[in-house]
């Protein structure tokens, strides 16, 4: 199946996670990868695309900056290390985009922001705004005052909160860059025999049975929560792909129309 229809795609949402903007031996934040990122989105904003950016990697950047060993074990401290590397990875994003002359702009949600009334059109109104000025907005989740992400996984590593700002602003394409090249049959690192699935028209139990595959160290999202990112997405009328971040270039190929990752396609237009 063609994907060159995605070459006309003009709100993207991209949903950066963990492991791939992080090393995956020590969890520090991977600069030149981080470097590559930013040069590649702002080029694609340049060719009039509005970019919205949902980044991972806050609690794990403070757990390295404040030298805490393996996942910080309570609430209190999980968002600790939220307000610490949430001020750490925007001051990077900050420096790195400003050397393309490139505007950011930092929003931290709730999930009751983008699921229910005037703060959800509050949101709404500010990222159009946002992306009239040609700035990119970069989303987070509100880890500090929040505790659907990191108490019950009810964002999953913001897979679904991407979904949902995706839904929100009513994006053409959502973007999702994880350490898996998409979808499979069965997990990949365990089962040889898994088959690679290019291109999703509808999701149901037998496709929901092939979510499966270890989390990262740093990261929390799966599979799982891929997928139900999906029927939001595609809910909503957005075309989703899933595919590998380890090659930032992914998101050039992917808005080329090239076939890179999984195509979960919209049902409802």
């Amino acid at each position: 199946m063609s994907r060159a229809y995605l070459q006309d795609k003009q709100r993207v949402v991209i949903k950066i996670g963990t492991s791939t903007i992080t090393h995956t031996d020590t969890g520090h934040l991977n600069l030149v990868k981080l470097e590559k990122f930013v040069r590649i989105l702002t080029d694609i904003h340049n060719q009039n695309k509005e970019l919205i950016i949902v980044s991972s990697g806050a609690i794990g950047a403070g757990r390295k900056a404040l030298g805490i060993q393996g996942k910080p074990s309570t609430l209190p401290m999980k968002q600790a290390c939220a307000a610490v590397g949430q001020a750490r990875l925007m001051m990077i994003y900050q420096k790195l985009f400003a050397e393309y002359n490139q505007t950011i702009a930092q929003i931290l949600v709730t999930k009751n922001v983008v699921t229910n009334g005037i703060s959800r059109i509050n949101a709404v109104n500010t990222i159009q705004e946002l992306l009239t000025m040609g700035v990119i907005p970069i989303v987070n989740e509100n880890d500090v005052v929040s505790t659907d992400q990191i108490l019950d996984g009810n964002f999953g590593d913001n897979d679904t909160l991407s979904a949902l700002v995706a839904k929100m602003i009513g994006a053409d394409l959502l973007i999702l860059l994880s350490d898996i090249d998409g979808l499979y049959t069965d997990d990949p690192r365990s089962n040889p025999d898994a088959r690679f699935i290019s291109c999703v028209e509808k999701i149901d139990d037998e496709l929901l049975s092939c979510a499966k595959g270890p989390e990262s160290t740093f990261g929390t999202g799966g599979m799982t929560t891929k997928l139900a990112a999906a029927e939001i997405a595609n809910g909503a009328g957005t075309d989703m792909v899933i595919a590998n971040g380890d090659d930032p270039v992914n998101v050039i190929r992917i808005l080329e129309g090239k076939e890179v990752g999984t195509l979960f396609k919209a049902w409802r237009k």
